[in-house]
């Protein structure tokens, strides 16, 4: 992918309270400043009480860095990381429709699917539906490589990804989880402790 000068993609992490409209309070940090996302993912994290989302953006890191701070600012946010597509494992997963005949007619199309890692998800009668996970190059290509073929349907989700580094911070989510604050003192003193509490 070819990006402007000092431009790359970036993963940024957020860890948060399940709070209802903290989706689209983050969202306008991003719109604001007229910064497109690339991809967005919210999902549980690994502790019942905390939530994740993963955001991926071509910025600079300068910028990236600031966006980080201005996110963390939401009351309910507890940390907000960036990272590289090297510091993280990441995968995306991709679903294409093609015509059932198409597929019994063209013996090549079974084989392509098969060299692309793609399984069959659904067989109907007038559809077949397969699925594949990998990065964005490795998806792209197949939807290519099945274009020919009348590709009913091409759909791919959200990046998931999992930060490579990332012990100190789980220690700090399950001391949060610990805390699980009746008593809205502690919780603001374990928050506002900021980077010191959740440096990794």
């Amino acid at each position: 992918m070819e990006h402007q000068e000092g431009k790359q993609e970036f993963n940024i992490t957020v860890y948060t309270e399940n709070q209802v409209g903290l989706l689209n309070r983050i969202a306008i940090i991003f719109t604001r400043r007229k910064i497109n996302i690339d991809s967005l993912n919210t999902s549980p994290s690994e502790v019942g009480s905390v939530h994740r989302f993963n955001i991926v953006i071509t910025e600079t890191e300068d910028v990236v860095r600031k966006l980080c701070r201005q996110i963390e600012k939401q009351v309910e946010v507890l940390k907000a990381y960036y990272h590289t597509n090297e510091d993280v494992i990441w995968q995306e997963l991709a679903l294409y429709k093609l015509s059932t005949d198409v597929i019994a007619e063209k013996v090549s199309v079974e084989r392509l699917l098969r060299e692309n890692g793609a399984r069959t998800v659904a067989i109907r009668k007038d559809y077949t539906v397969f699925e594949t996970t990998g990065h964005r190059e490795e998806t792209d290509n197949l939807l290519s490589i099945l274009q020919p073929y009348g590709l009913i349907e091409f759909v791919r989700s959200a990046r998931v990804a999992i930060i490579k580094d990332s012990e100190g911070f789980n220690a700090k989510l399950r001391e949060f989880e610990r805390l699980e604050p009746g008593d809205e003192v502690i919780e603001n003193e374990f928050l506002n402790e900021g980077d010191q509490v959740f440096t990794m």
